[in-house]
């Protein structure tokens, strides 16, 4: 599989279960397009491998499609006329046929839909499990796209195969610095705002040729209205959801500064207790993340914010969804000129604030900070604080990021320094002020650690 990058840690798994003596059962979940149907296939190389795609489809038809494909791998063409319409004989036919080498790699990707189908798999790869397959014969991988379905169907207590899984993967998107590893011949800069529209999704920085600058890649690929991206908002919601235009009136609020439920449910005309289920939704897919400010007291339900934590639709629901009519009428380059570029770099702005505090556990490393912590942010009605890290060694580190223009580095250190004045230092901690830009300050002035975009990046290689 050309081009593949990154997930060294994931495959030294999967090939580890493989090459023991014991059976394998590996639950991998992880949002839509951050890359686990191409790890699996990527594992998979060169090997015999029973890999089922679940659909939405009748049990029994998916039962067939399994032992046709069964019998096509395994080179056993009467699985394929094997009389079973549901998943234990079939099963059971497929494994005691398996005559090696070594374990059979059994894949359900998409098993969300496999279990809606047939509400009993999951109890039946629990029984086969404890009967047979985890003494050695069988590698067992169960993959979804739907968060929180496999945290409670597969891994939650509930569930009949709760205790049984050997190792879990919940694939992430590529943090900052393995998503630069897409872009080489790029700066760091345009890295790093690539970054901010396509988050860590490979799916999504493939699309983006470094033989163009970032915004011929975002005019090509997210404002015209045939390209790819421009309708992946829509495929992402309608493969997962009901009722579209409510989350999309929620995303669309989120994306339009609400954070509070109540100015979500004002802007997205939404009562209390639907938002509540639309916003847990969200969550559970991994497009949207609940904050609370960071002070090191137990958090306050009144005092949550959320925000889209996806990249992609965060930039989408800002810049296109608003604009399609203008885009339909003026085209992709004049969008860009007349409605995105004038409030390009306020946008980029807060994306660095994200990027920042994602860099900060590698600026502690690079510090040999050896104590636990934990980093967000903090606000309240008289005070923003871009970056919190909350620190149990008696520090806390708070920070302000600018990424574009800003006014002199005195002026900055005199800023934070007010800010931090007003932040509830209940802890009694020692305070530690981080000033990051965009490009490196030359003769910074005391009063704060100082770090520069590239700072962040090569703390994290």
């Amino acid at each position: 599989m050309s081009g593949f990058i990154g997930r060294e840690g994931e495959l030294r798994l999967l090939e580890s279960a493989l090459r023991g003596d014991a059976g394998a059962f590996i639950p991998l979940y992880g949002r839509r397009r951050v890359g686990k149907s191409e790890l699996i296939l990527r594992f998979l190389e060169g090997r015999r491998g029973l890999y089922f795609l679940g659909k939405r489809a009748q049990g029994p038809l998916q039962v067939r499609e399994f032992l046709g494909e069964a019998a096509a791998v395994m080179g056993e063409p009467l699985l394929a006329s094997f009389p079973a319409d549901h998943w234990k004989p079939a099963l059971q036919a497929v494994v005691q046929r398996w005559k090696g080498p070594g374990k059979l790699i059994l894949v359900f990707d998409e098993f969300q839909w496999t279990a809606e189908a047939s509400p009993e798999l999951p109890s039946v790869l629990q029984e086969l499990w404890d009967r047979d397959w985890r003494r050695g014969k069988v590698l067992l991988i169960l993959c979804g796209s739907f968060v929180g379905f496999m945290e409670r169907e597969v891994l939650g207590r509930k569930s009949p195969l709760f205790g049984r899984r050997t190792a879990q993967i919940h694939l992430k998107p590529f943090p900052y610095a393995e998503a630069a590893r897409f872009h080489p011949a790029w700066s760091l800069e345009d890295r790093a705002r690539a970054y901010f529209v396509c988050g860590g999704i490979p799916h999504y920085l493939r699309r983006f040729s470094q033989d163009h600058s970032v915004e011929t890649n975002i005019a090509a690929e997210l404002l015209d209205e045939h390209a790819p991206l421009f309708a992946e908002p829509d495929f992402l919601l309608r493969e997962e959801l009901r009722e579209l235009e409510n989350y999309g009136a929620i995303l669309l609020a989120l994306s339009s500064g609400a954070a509070a439920s109540r100015d979500i449910s004002r802007r997205a005309g939404i009562g209390d207790r639907a938002l509540h289920y639309y916003l847990s939704q969200l969550v559970d897919l991994g497009y949207l993340r609940r904050r609370y400010p960071l002070t090191g007291r137990p958090p306050i339900a009144r005092h949550v914010r959320y925000e889209l934590d996806d990249p992609l639709l965060r930039f989408w629901f800002r810049f296109v969804y608003p604009n399609t009519s203008f885009l339909r009428q003026m085209g992709p380059e004049r969008a860009w000129k007349d409605r995105i570029r004038p409030s390009i770099d306020a946008y980029w702005g807060s994306c660095f604030e994200r990027l920042c505090r994602e860099a900060l556990p590698h600026l502690y490393a690079r510090e040999r900070v050896s104590t636990s912590f934990d980093v967000g942010t903090y606000w309240d009605p008289s005070v923003q604080l871009d970056v919190v890290g909350l620190r149990n060694d008696g520090w806390t580190d708070l920070g302000e990021c600018k990424w574009g223009g800003s006014p002199s580095p005195s002026a900055l250190v005199r800023e934070l320094e007010a800010k931090a004045a007003l932040y509830p230092n209940s802890r009694g901690a020692t305070i530690g002020r981080r000033l990051f830009t965009r490009g490196h300050v030359r003769n910074p002035p005391a009063g704060a650690r100082w770090h520069a975009l590239a700072d962040l990046y090569e703390a994290a290689t």
